[in-house]
């Protein structure tokens, strides 16, 4: 059962990047975050801000390429280990046992673009984002939900943060 879906507006990329800074300060080992949205949504734009945020933190200034073509990037931030996923060509839900994202979902922060491709290894406690068109060419709407109660509260604190702050 999905809890009652939340959602933040999002004018610019700038209100993206914020939106993921948000994120970045409340993370913790074993948050999985279900990236969904058409090509150019969002979706990569959202991790990148979320993991350069979580590196600079930690002095480290990084690269974070897109991961169409390795399937998975990880991270280092602190103890924090990220894993930046992207199944849009898993061909087989066996891949993603061979690329580790099983283990990776209890023991880092996952970022997973296209889960749809996660079948039945679609971990329950996961926090959905879908990036849909907004009214204007570069605007997002960032609908949030969670079948956590937890991580329900997560995203109703920061969609409260979100809007005090714009």
């Amino acid at each position: 059962m999905i809890l009652p879906e939340l959602q933040i507006e999002l004018p610019t990329p700038d209100h993206t990047a914020r939106l993921a800074k948000k994120f970045a300060a409340d993370l913790q080992p074993g948050m999985v975050f279900l990236l969904h949205g058409f090509v150019g949504a969002g979706k990569t734009f959202f991790a990148r801000a979320l993991i350069q945020t979580c590196l600079a933190k930690h002095g480290t200034v990084e690269d974070v390429p897109s991961p169409t073509f390795t399937l998975v990037q990880t991270y280092i931030a602190g103890d924090l280990e990220i894993w930046h996923a992207d199944l849009y060509r898993l061909t087989s839900s066996d891949e993603l046992i061979e690329l580790g994202l099983d283990t990776a979902f209890e023991a880092g922060v996952c970022l997973v673009e296209w889960p749809e491709k996660l079948g039945n290894l679609t971990p329950p406690n996961a926090i959905n984002l879908t990036f849909t068109s907004g009214p204007k060419v570069d605007a997002r709407v960032c609908h949030m939900s969670s079948t956590s109660p937890d991580m329900m509260a997560l995203l109703t604190r920061i969609t409260e943060q979100f809007s005090n702050d714009t």
